[in-house]
């Protein structure tokens, strides 16, 4: 990456449709290759009970800490080219998709902008979140606990850390 200063941010990624894993391998591989984002840590993989609208199959979510110099938008914009480079389409809230990527966190930046919140505002809400992200950073300070606190607050039912490990996504499509 150029000399710019980078910042420790943390996204979201998840899928229930095609082959999640893979999907997930090559956002991560394309993030890392961008020249502007180097992926630091992946959760294991976690298998969950969908979350909104329950009548479709189960999700497999990770979380990533990545290094960045792109600024909240830039990456956000990042993110989203990667879900249309793996054939994202958007029809329904909640409902199933073969890939999102969501971003959670970006230094201690506090964005409010049309599509983009940083802090993510539900992410202290939601297991399928707090779970990884805890196994990666159980120390991190969310409004004023760890995640780690967090994610034992929250209602887990249902989800299942898979024996992945957490390089699981190095090997995979490459």
């Amino acid at each position: 990456m150029s000399g710019q200063a980078e910042e420790r941010g943390f996204l979201s990624l998840g899928g229930n449709l095609g082959d999640p894993t893979k999907s997930m391998a090559a956002a991560l591989h394309m993030l890392d290759a961008s020249g502007s984002t180097r992926v630091v840590a992946v959760s294991s993989l976690h298998r969950t009970p969908p979350w909104g609208k329950v009548d479709q199959p189960d999700f497999l979510n990770v979380t990533a800490e990545v290094a960045t110099t792109l600024a909240p938008l830039e990456l956000l914009e990042l993110c989203l080219e990667l879900e249309r480079r793996l054939k994202r389409v958007r029809i329904e809230r909640w409902g199933p998709r073969l890939i999102d990527i969501d971003v959670l966190l970006l230094g201690n930046t506090n964005v409010s902008d049309v599509g983009l919140d940083i802090p993510h505002p539900r992410m202290l809400d939601r297991a399928f979140v707090m779970v990884p992200l805890a196994e990666i950073a159980p120390e991190l300070m969310l409004a004023g606990k760890t995640a780690a606190e967090w994610a034992s607050s929250l209602d887990r039912a249902g989800i299942e850390r898979l024996e992945s490990g957490q390089d699981w996504w190095r090997n995979i499509g490459e």
